[in-house]
C-alpha cells in the first residue's frame, strides 16, 4: 500500500500544483505563528519549533502504530494520503516559469528577474545579477524547491512512515517560515542533516534520468564531500546530467549565440524533464521493492 498511497497523493498534488491550489507554507506560516513571541535573549533557541513540528509527527505515527495494532490499519490510509497532499506540492511555480522564460525570449532580463524575485531566498533578492548568474540561482532554486517538496518527504515516507515525513517536512518549513530568524540557520542544519541520504540519492538518480557519462564526470568526487549544501549537490549533479550546456549559460552563449533568447526556456525545461523522470525512477524502483517484497 505504501506505493498505491504514494502515488494517488503525488498524483493529486500535481494536478493542485497545476491549479495553483492548497499552499501547504501557508499552513506552516500559520502553525508557527503561537510562537511568533519569545522572550528577549531567547530568539536563536529551538526548542519551541521542534516540538511544534514533533507534536505532530508522533501524533501521526503512533495513530499510525494503533490503527495497525487493531486491525484497522487500512483506515490510516486516506489519513496519509491527505497529509501527503498537505506536505507535498509547490504551486505557482508554473506560472512563474513561464513568465521568466517569455521575459527571456523577449531579451527583457529585467522583467525575468522580477519574475522570480518572489521566489528566491532573502539573500538574493535585490541583487544586482548577470543573466547567467541569474539563471543558476534560478535553477539553483527550483531544483532544491522540488527536492523538499516532494523527494525529501516521498524518501522518509518510505523509509519509516508518515511521522518521519511530516518530520523532515517540518524542519524544512521551520528553515523558510519559523518567525525568529536568528533560530533559521540552526534549524537549516537540521534540515540539511535529514536531507543528506536523499538528496546524494536523488544524485544518483539524476545519473540514471540523464546523461550517465557527463555525470560520472562530475558528481562521484562529491559524493561524500563535506560541507556542501544539498542545493550545491543538485546543482553539481544536474549540470552533469543534463546535455546541450543546460545549466551552462555562459558556455552555450559561446558555441550558440543564435539561441541564447531560447535559452532560459529550454534550459528550464530540461531541468524540468530531469525531475520528472527521476520520479519516474523512484517510483519504479518503489514497485519493485514492493514486488520483492522488501516493504
Amino acid at each position: 500500500m505504501v506505493l498505491i498511497v504514494f502515488l494517488l497523493a503525488y498524483i493529486l498534488r500535481r494536478q493542485l500544483d497545476a491549479h495553483n491550489r492548497l499552499v501547504s507554507d501557508a499552513l506552516w506560516r500559520q502553525w508557527f505563528h503561537s510562537a511568533s513571541k519569545v522572550e528577549a535573549g531567547r530568539e536563536p533557541g529551538v526548542s519551541a519549533g521542534l516540538a511544534l513540528v514533533l507534536v505532530p509527527a508522533l501524533t501521526l505515527a503512533l495513530a499510525m502504530v494503533g490503527l495497525d495494532a487493531i486491525g484497522w490499519r487500512f483506515a490510516g490510509y486516506p489519513l496519509e494520503i491527505l497529509v501527503l497532499v498537505l506536505m507535498m506540492g509547490a504551486p505557482g511555480w508554473g506560472a512563474v516559469l513561464r513568465a521568466y522564460s517569455a521575459a527571456w525570449s523577449r531579451g527583457d532580463m529585467q522583467g525575468a528577474w522580477w519574475s522570480i524575485e518572489p521566489r528566491l531566498p532573502a539573500a538574493e533578492r535585490g541583487a544586482a545579477m548577470s543573466p547567467d548568474s541569474m539563471h543558476l540561482v534560478l535553477s539553483r532554486v527550483l531544483l532544491s524547491t522540488v527536492f523538499q517538496r516532494f523527494f525529501l518527504i516521498g524518501f522518509w515516507y518510505v523509509v519509516g512512515g508518515i511521522g518521519l515525513a511530516v518530520l523532515a517536512r517540518g524542519l524544512v518549513a521551520l528553515a523558510e517560515q519559523w518567525p525568529q530568524a536568528a533560530a533559521r540557520a540552526r534549524f537549516q542544519t537540521l534540515a540539511n542533516l535529514v536531507a543528506w541520504l536523499p538528496v546524494r540519492l536523488l544524485s544518483m538518480t539524476f545519473g540514471i534520468a540523464g546523461d550517465l557519462a557527463g555525470w560520472l564526470r562530475e558528481f562521484p568526487g562529491n559524493f561524500t564531500a563535506r560541507g556542501k549544501k544539498p542545493a550545491e549537490i543538485l546543482m553539481i549533479s544536474a549540470n552533469g546530467s543534463l546535455t546541450g550546456y543546460a545549466l551552462d549559460p555562459a558556455r552555450f552563449s559561446q558555441l550558440h549565440p543564435e539561441d541564447w533568447a531560447e535559452f532560459g526556456g529550454r534550459s528550464l525545461n530540461a531541468v524540468r524533464d530531469l525531475l520528472n523522470r527521476s520520479m519516474l525512477v523512484w517510483i519504479c524502483a518503489l514497485a519493485l521493492l514492493v514486488i520483492f517484497g522488501v516493504i
